[in-house]
């Protein structure tokens, strides 16, 4: 099982940094993952992955576990790295 760990700073308020993420969660759901927020944290779930976001006063922070189906479907755990990396990059860019 790979991992996957994405920190990205930002100098928003968290419910300003919760609410940019909605793009990130759209581009998500396309592939059957969805967040189930609680607050300023929420849970990843899909079919091949799991894991969490948490968003605090100067930080979001995300941890993606892929799993042995996403291995199988030939996902490259640092392509998707910097992909995500990427988007969240340009979410909180000022």
């Amino acid at each position: 099982m790979s991992t996957i760990r994405v920190k990205q700073p930002h100098s928003l308020s968290t419910d300003e940094a919760k609410s940019r993420l909605a793009d990130f969660e759209t581009a998500m759901s396309k592939y059957g993952v969805t967040l189930d927020w609680k607050g300023a944290r929420a849970k990843i779930k899909g079919m091949a992955v799991s894991g969490g976001i948490d968003v605090t006063a100067d930080m979001v922070d995300l941890t993606l576990k892929l799993g042995m189906m996403a291995r199988a479907a030939g996902v490259d755990a640092d392509r998707l790295e910097a992909s995500i990396t990427k988007r969240l990059k340009s979410l909180f860019e000022e």
